[in-house]
């Protein structure tokens, strides 16, 4: 396998421009990131925050400036609001499990999503089997928007948590997440709202006080920020368990020793988005635009997955090429210097069509053939003039292969 893949690496050799749209799944981190977090390995801050030396107490300070930043960037109200967690995935865990637990006795049902991502769909189908709650699935419509009928249908006594995704991690829809609160809140006000919020932070405004959220998920590397971090906000007065057992740190839901390095990266981050908030936003949705209707222009058969306009996150492109394996178009890409994902990126090496394609009425041979590219506030023209350049010659490439005995 490895040999296999240095091989591969081998044919890379002497790539001139390189762009990287797999945002989905990791994050070039930028120098003014890099530069922020180096001193914290072993210059400042490199102790443990809960004791009480100068490494120790540099050490806390610094996950606290951070806890406020990052509190006034999605609206949280109190300091203790957000912890910090591993990621994404972990967020989504502790925020799923540990209020499934804390209400346990109150009811055994949870509502989500049929598009959720897999750190939701994986962990209602694990309570299922461990500690017998069911859960419903809320169809969407051909944007992929939930079908908020059929949400408030699904809403009873019985119903502890709702976790709907403020945008979707595939095809970048924009809930209407004020409207689904109010909806869950008058059938059920005890029930609970969590909110995947990793694809809107640093993209789509939200604030997590206005819209009545009791948690939120975001992370780290969805704005280009390190790996191995993220952060779950909880409302004061939410009842969530914890989930992991070990050294007490700085915060109550989540033990061990803090990861300053990575929380001053994320924050630092989160500062470059949030800083020229607008002019970012204004950026990515040129660059996505430019892309796609290249894409439109030059490559015919294709096909748009998700909603247009305002409905959807600006750095989001899906987009189904028909007669195209997409993994095999992603390795032709990445032979010219250019990097997305295939599908649903949780689940490609599984070999199964995306689950959010498949929702929103995609065949099979659709899904299978989709791309995903996510741009950022940093890139250039250049980079969306070199894949407009090799994409149409790659899926010309691959069409010739399968010729007449591709499935549309």
């Amino acid at each position: 396998m490895v040999e296999n893949v240095r091989e591969l690496l081998k044919l890379h050799e002497g790539i001139k421009h390189e762009v990287y749209l797999d945002n989905e799944n990791s994050s070039v981190v930028p120098i003014h990131v890099l530069n922020a977090m180096l001193p914290y390995y072993n210059k400042k801050a490199y102790g443990n925050p809960t004791l009480t030396h100068k490494p120790g107490w540099e050490a806390f300070t610094a996950i606290m400036e951070s806890s406020q930043k990052i509190s006034a960037f999605i609206g949280a109200q109190v300091l203790e609001e957000v912890t910090f967690v591993p990621g994404e995935t972990e967020a989504n865990n502790l925020a799923l499990v540990g209020a499934a637990l804390a209400a346990r006795d109150k009811g055994k049902k949870i509502v989500i999503s049929e598009i959720e991502p897999l750190s939701i769909m994986n962990v209602t189908t694990d309570l299922m089997k461990k500690y017998g709650y069911t859960t419903t699935k809320v169809p969407v419509n051909s944007e992929g928007i939930l079908d908020l009928e059929k949400l408030k249908e699904s809403i009873d006594k019985e119903t502890v948590l709702v976790s709907v995704a403020l945008v979707n991690n595939e095809i970048g829809v924009i809930q209407p997440i004020k409207e689904i609160v109010e909806i869950i809140k008058d059938k059920n006000p005890s029930t609970l709202f969590h909110t995947d919020a990793s694809d809107a932070y640093g993209r789509v405004p939200f604030n997590v006080h206005n819209l009545r959220v009791d948690m939120a998920t975001i992370s780290s590397y969805k704005i280009s920020g390190p790996r191995g971090v993220g952060a779950l906000y909880t409302r004061e007065g939410v009842n969530v368990e914890k989930i992991l057992e070990g050294q007490i740190g700085t915060q109550k839901l989540w033990p061990g020793i803090e990861n300053t390095p990575l929380i001053v990266g994320f924050t630092k981050a989160s500062e470059l988005m949030f800083d020229n908030f607008e002019a970012n936003v204004n950026h990515m949705r040129t660059m996505r635009d430019k892309l796609v209707d290249g894409i439109f222009a030059k490559v015919g058969d294709v096909k748009f997955n998700g909603p247009k306009g305002d409905k959807r996150a600006p750095d989001n492109a899906n987009i189904s090429f028909l007669r195209c394996e997409g993994e095999a178009l992603t390795i032709e890409l990445s032979l010219s210097g250019v990097y997305v994902s295939s599908g649903s990126a949780c689940s490609r090496r599984l070999l199964q069509p995306s689950h959010v394609l498949i929702a929103i009425g995609r065949r099979y041979s659709e899904a299978h053939g989709s791309i995903l590219m996510k741009v950022t506030p940093y890139h250039t023209e250049e980079d969306i003039t070199h894949v407009l350049t090799v994409l149409p010659t790659a899926v010309e490439r691959i069409r010739k292969i399968v010729g007449s005995t591709g499935v549309d």
